[in-house]
């Protein structure tokens, strides 16, 4: 078995409200930062797992995604990086 490291990104479905996004978007306008449209507020997530291969490593993490780190519901989550350690 090897270690690895995978990232992942979570972040508010395309269409669904972000308050919090909004409100840093707001603020950064506020700051004189006027060519700011949109932002999206997320989470950035770092597992490390044992696993036999980076794909069983992708897979577990992509589970572990749909249970618990994001709500499929209105939020999306993307594996980003599989590293071995």
């Amino acid at each position: 078995m090897t270690r690895y490291r995978v990232s992942v990104e979570i972040r508010p479905r395309e269409g669904i409200l972000d308050p919090q996004g909004r409100a840093v978007a707001d603020a950064l306008r506020t700051l004189d930062f006027r060519e700011v449209r949109e932002v999206h507020v997320g989470r950035y997530v770092v597992v490390e797992v044992e696993a036999a291969s980076p794909t069983v490593a992708r897979d577990r993490v992509t589970a572990m995604c749909a249970k618990l780190l994001a709500n499929p519901v209105v939020e999306d989550a993307d594996i980003t990086e599989v590293a071995a350690l």
